[in-house]
């Protein structure tokens, strides 16, 4: 019972970041239509400026930069490379296109600046544990839970009652009809990479906390797991990517913990078992958990 408590737990923590990271893929998707392919990179590029920085500035310090960069070259990323197609939805699916370029070019040299390094981004939890009853689980684990619940919690009170989030709604819903409105289109999806990418920042601390062994150049791979949880949740419900993080969190949990009875099914199982999940859902439910019909005129 202690056993499976304790990944429950884990998947619970795992999940809170895991919906950081897809809560900022269906920004994106609602304020752009574009699929963030380069997201993993914007993450791994939030750990390594906290990984740098904190010896001089502290770990507050070098995370507060490293979020403000790290939103700083997504909306760029959104203005200068991707603003160039315009803001048609039908040039969406070639804007997602060169977001993958984006990531081939910044993880590559991420890749070249951290090398075989693991790199201690000097977060305050460390190696410190606690018990809650039966279960020890480390400090670290609980804070990702704390801080991540704290932020989404923000994160959906600016959709709801902010002009910003106002503005968001109504171009995710009609952008012809948002733009006659006076809605400023560019600034509300530059606004929105920015949100995304500050939010990736965030996730890649805890995702190179303890116990994981520090940030490494495939730390922006392991965040790609949240891409089938917003998959999920359907790609423009940012309640179904909370939703499906929460599942591919529990999963992937479950599945590390009990690797030793679901041997039959391989040792490299655990890696797979979110696209597994997402695949499954997907037979069922093909717009997602969260998903509608989409309407369409003929």
């Amino acid at each position: 019972m202690t056993t499976f408590l304790d990944n429950i737990f884990n998947g619970l923590a795992l999940g809170a970041v895991y919906a950081l990271v897809a809560l900022g893929f269906v920004i994106i998707f609602k304020a752009s239509g574009v699929m963030n392919f380069a997201h993993g990179s914007l993450l791994l590029l939030g750990g390594y400026l906290t990984a740098v920085f904190h010896d001089d500035l502290g770990f507050a310090g070098a995370l507060a930069v490293a979020v403000l960069v790290t939103a700083a070259v997504a909306g760029a990323m959104d203005r200068f490379l991707l603003h160039a197609g315009g803001t048609d939805p039908h040039t969406a699916h070639v804007q997602t296109i060169v977001t993958i370029g984006v990531d081939i070019v910044i993880l590559t040299d991420l890749s070249r600046r951290i090398g075989g390094d693991l790199l201690s981004l000097g977060d305050p939890w460390g190696d410190s544990v606690s018990g809650l009853g039966p279960v020890t689980v480390a400090d670290s684990r609980i804070a990702a839970i704390v801080v991540s619940t704290v932020v989404i919690a923000g994160v959906f009170a600016l959709f709801r009652y902010t002009s910003w989030g106002l503005s968001l709604r109504a171009s995710a819903e009609d952008v012809e009809a948002a733009a006659l409105m006076g809605v400023r289109l560019v600034r509300i999806r530059t606004l929105a990479w920015c949100l995304a990418g500050a939010l990736a920042a965030l996730a890649a601390v805890f995702l190179a906390a303890f116990p994981a062994p520090g940030l490494e150049r495939t730390t922006g791979q392991i965040a790609l797991k949240a891409f089938p949880a917003a998959i999920l949740g359907g790609m423009a419900s940012p309640p179904g990517a909370l939703a499906g993080s929460v599942l591919i969190g529990l999963t992937e949990a479950l599945v590390a913990g009990y690797q030793s009875d679901l041997h039959i099914l391989g040792e490299g199982f655990g890696d797979v078992a979110p696209y597994a999940v997402m695949v499954l859902v997907l037979l069922v439910r093909p717009t997602g958990l969260f998903g509608g019909k989409a309407a369409v005129r003929v």
